[in-house]
């Protein structure tokens, strides 16, 4: 039986090709990515700390190093990727879902605030919730 933050053969089946190698060439073997994979989702899942992932998972460092050094390699971006690609291919993704994009994939300078245009504040007046004495003392000291 499948536990609630746990992958289904299904799912396993489609993302364990993706990632590296279980088996070093050299050294220690890994813990099963299985089991480790799963450990990562129930971490970020429950958003609890690494430290108190369950005991059926193995020790926590072992998850936060994995995960760390995929994340650094860039093993989950280029999963994701792959499987974004599968279920494109499939048809079974609706890109009209996927519009938005974060201010720096649109160009902005890194830092730089997203301001509403003055359309989106509205047409004068104060910006804030304040009563009209707070907007006059605040038009005041100008």
């Amino acid at each position: 039986m499948v536990k609630r933050h746990e992958l289904t053969e299904a799912q396993w089946g489609r993302l364990a090709p993706l990632l590296p190698p279980e088996r070093p060439a050299t050294g220690r073997p890994n813990r099963d990515h299985r089991t480790v994979v799963n450990a990562i989702l129930w971490r970020l899942r429950t958003g609890a700390p690494w430290r108190d992932l369950p005991e059926r998972y193995g020790p926590w460092q072992t998850a936060y190093s994995r995960f760390r050094r995929w994340q650094a390699a860039g093993v989950w971006d280029r999963a994701l990727a792959a499987l974004q690609a599968d279920a494109d291919a499939r048809g079974d993704l609706d890109w009209t879902l996927h519009f938005l994009a974060h201010p720096s994939a649109a160009g902005a300078k890194k830092g730089a605030a997203i301001k509403p245009s003055a359309a989106a504040r509205g047409a004068g007046g104060p910006s804030s919730t304040c009563g009209p004495s707070a907007a006059a003392s605040r038009s005041a000291g100008r």
